[in-house]
């Protein structure tokens, strides 16, 4: 069996017994969907000004970009720092092509992982906030290569924080304040046209920006384009810059993870 085989049997088996706990099924619905509530009924459901969409639906689509990239970039790191301690990452790399098949059942795991949580928002997101599910299979198509492509794009470059912090207390305190600095710029929760230029320039560079470009193409009409940046979807320009970090990243994070040391 090769790397990628073994790899997608890995993460499949690590959700199946994440999924069989209770507390951690309770836990993503709490903060997961407990944290989307809150923020709908916080910013109410006054329209977006120039689009005929509420804040609460422009929002939506921003919110599970950033769950996506939370995920990635926040949860992932604790649990690679955690395993690292427990001597899993030092087992792995005396294994033939332990370390791809390591991060490749940490890919897995994470994007069933964003999968169930963008469910469970979903379900609340259409009674709550009037959001309507993609409108032809081409936006169906939208949202699953953007929810694919940008777990791909952050994945690694989480698995490579990991294996640099620590421990998973470290890795938390590092990166919860640059996370949510990110996110105020990024026009995830609101139109990035209201940003300054320069502002715009640093989010276009990062993945979240295009994640939440993305999903908006996928949930939202097209009256909202007159809110995005040249009042247009540059699905091709998401695609080729999640492409370039899921690249980049996958090249880095096992040469990366293959010299850590235990301790």
């Amino acid at each position: 069996m090769n790397a990628t085989t073994l790899g997608l049997r890995r993460g499949w088996t690590e959700q199946l017994n994440l999924w069989s706990d209770r507390k951690e099924l309770l836990n993503a619905l709490v903060g997961t969907v407990g944290t989307y509530v809150v923020l709908v009924l916080f910013i109410g459901d006054d329209n977006v000004p120039g689009a005929p969409v509420s804040m609460a639906a422009f929002m939506t689509p921003g919110f599970l970009a950033f769950a996506v990239f939370s995920t990635g970039l926040m949860g992932l790191p604790m649990l690679i720092a955690a395993d690292r301690e427990e001597g899993t990452l030092m087992r792995a790399r005396t294994l033939p092509r332990g370390i791809r098949v390591y991060l490749t059942g940490r890919a897995v795991s994470t994007l069933l992982t964003i999968a169930l949580n963008a469910a469970l928002v979903l379900l609340v997101a259409v009674p709550l906030a009037g959001v309507t599910a993609p409108a032809t299979p081409a936006r169906w198509f939208t949202l699953a290569w953007v929810l694919v492509l940008g777990t791909l794009a952050v994945v690694p470059l989480g698995a490579m924080i990991g294996s640099l912090v620590s421990g998973p207390k470290a890795a938390a305190a590092m990166l919860a304040l640059p996370s949510m600095l990110l996110m105020l710029v990024s026009g995830v929760m609101f139109p990035l046209e209201a940003l300054p230029g320069l502002v715009r320039g640093i989010a276009q560079f990062f993945p979240l920006y295009w994640q939440g470009l993305g999903l908006r193409a996928a949930f939202l009409p097209d009256s909202v384009l007159a809110t995005e940046l040249g009042h247009s979807w540059p699905l091709g320009r998401a695609a080729a810059v999640l492409g370039a970090w899921a690249v980049g990243g996958m090249v880095l994070a096992p040469w990366l993870l293959r010299r850590v040391r235990g301790r």
